[in-house]
């Protein structure tokens, strides 16, 4: 089998081939050497090929952090297949719209998703088999002859990661093996991250954070990571106490249960060699508690699911609090005005781009909207607005399409508002992001109703039972009208200024 640089799976085969025994996962007490999973994986890859799966077609995950997940993950690669990496609370709405739009013919799951999954099959009529996780998957693998398969290319489609867009329709962004393996190179240049390195890694797999940075980087350096199933403070605080782990990677919601799990400890973790904050902007105040307490300054970056990570605070050298830093090796950004196109001098706020060999090819089945996202030259128009500084550092401001971050998740507006105006009992709504000290921002809803006996407690049901949990409001505040320009337009600023003021909701 030759290996072929150009894929995140190609280096883990070569790790596997040369460092058998070495520990590539630790998960509740079970070990799972590199050659470990490389049997897993290649025995996903062997079942999945003798099921009559063909390359180039659409594999879903659909199931929590797990072994199995990075085995069939690097297995559907081995099969020359794509995956669609799914996010674990996404409801049936969500669910119906993903498999339908990627096409999907087998899905792995496991049985804490296995019901919401089945809700849907009726509407499915490509999603041929589901696999749970367990004696179903053992069975599904053992049915399979020896692996006999190729590494894929560079240029192959390796992941359809979906991401809403304002609208609500969740849009699949295509990245090829070569996008992921020189985001990455770059990431552990940058980080100077090594085989060496054991990465405390609860961050959900599904997620670019978790996958495609600390998955990615773990197996592309031949290192090895602690996988948790979840995020739990206090469990996490006791491993950090414990030593063991060189690397701890989370969204600012994890920071700041850190922090109250610290101020309840008289002891204080060792130093860490590297702390990296994303998917959220991370606050100076933050930052400056964590180095207080912990002794250590966060690193923190900015990336998202059609680019992976695009800009990084520097492993050495000045670690800037509200800044997400400057570009990888081999990436570039600029700042360009929002009507001309035209880069800005160093402290104008404009849209952020970025250009480099880590930008995805575009959006699966959707040429319109990939047409819209890319500028002359290869530029990739992010949509998010910020400025840099004459050294470099950039700075977000703020997003351009109205993107709520909720404890490390997007949050598009119109999807939830879509849900709520098909209750019979609401007139209009607004939903905006308001400031929070966990969360970074919560989801709260302005809401028009119709119905004076319509409450909170049952819109906030309705979401609950459409839409992942991170989406329904955490707030649900009823007005008498929402504010307009004189083109009708509802003024989305002024929605959350009068929201965001003491004494308000509901």
């Amino acid at each position: 089998m030759t290996v072929r640089p150009s894929s995140i799976v190609g280096t883990f085969v070569q790790h596997a081939a040369s460092t058998p025994e070495k520990l590539c996962l630790h998960f509740e007490g079970e070990r799972w050497s590199y050659e470990r999973m490389r049997g897993r994986a290649e025995n996903v890859a062997a079942a999945l090929t003798e099921w009559g799966l063909r390359p180039g077609e659409r594999v879903a995950l659909f199931l929590g952090n797990h072994p199995d997940f990075l085995a069939a993950y690097l297995g559907t690669h081995l099969a020359g297949c794509v995956v669609v990496p799914v996010n674990t609370q996404y409801r049936r709405g969500e669910l119906r719209h993903i498999f339908d739009d990627a096409g999907v013919r087998l899905c792995l799951t496991d049985e804490e998703r296995r019901e919401e999954l089945e809700g849907v099959r009726g509407d499915l009529p490509e999603l041929e088999v589901v696999v749970e996780t367990g004696e179903e998957l053992d069975a599904f693998l053992d049915e399979a002859e020896s692996y006999e398969g190729k590494l894929p290319d560079g240029e192959d489609l390796a992941v359809i990661a979906y991401t809403s867009g304002t609208t609500g329709r969740s849009k699949g962004a295509m990245l090829q093996h070569r996008n992921l393996a020189a985001n990455i190179t770059a990431v552990c240049e940058a980080w100077r991250w090594t085989a060496d390195d054991h990465l405390l890694l609860t961050l959900p797999l599904f997620h670019t954070h978790g996958l495609m940075v600390g998955a990615h980087g773990t197996l592309f350096t031949g290192g090895s990571a602690e996988l948790r199933r979840e995020f739990d403070a206090a469990k996490v605080y006791d491993t950090l106490l414990e030593g063991s782990v060189t690397m701890f990677f989370g969204v600012p919601t994890m920071y700041t249960r850190l922090l109250r799990e610290a101020v309840s400890h008289d002891e204080r973790p060792d130093s860490l060699r590297l702390y990296v904050s994303g998917s959220a902007a991370l606050s100076p105040q933050k930052f400056k508690e964590f180095e207080e307490l912990f002794g250590e300054r966060i690193l923190e970056r900015y990336g998202m699911t059609e680019t992976g990570m695009n800009l990084t605070n520097p492993y050495e050298g000045e670690r800037r609090p509200g800044t997400v830093g400057c570009p990888f090796p081999g990436q570039e950004a600029r700042v360009v005005d929002l009507e001309t196109r035209k880069p800005l001098p160093p402290g104008e706020v404009g849209e952020i781009e970025v250009r480099g060999p880590h930008v995805f090819e575009g959006y699966w089945n959707r040429p319109d909207a990939t047409e819209e996202v890319f500028a002359e030259n290869g530029w990739f128009r992010t949509e998010d607005l910020g400025w840099v500084s004459e050294d470099a550092y950039y700075t977000i401001t703020g997003r351009a399409k109205e993107l709520i971050i909720s404890g490390g998740y997007n949050v598009y507006p119109r999807e939830i508002e879509e849900v709520l105006e098909g209750h019979p009992g609401v007139t209009e709504v607004a939903v905006v992001g308001l400031p929070d000290e966990e969360f970074g921002e919560r989801v709260t809803a302005a809401v028009v109703r119709e119905d004076p006996e319509l409450t909170a407690e049952m819109l906030t049901e309705l979401c609950r039972n459409e839409l992942a949990g991170y989406k329904k409001p955490r707030q649900v505040v009823f007005v008498d009208e929402l504010p307009r320009n004189a083109l009708g337009k509802v003024l989305k600023h002024e929605v959350r200024d009068r929201l965001d003021e003491p004494g308000e909701g509901t």
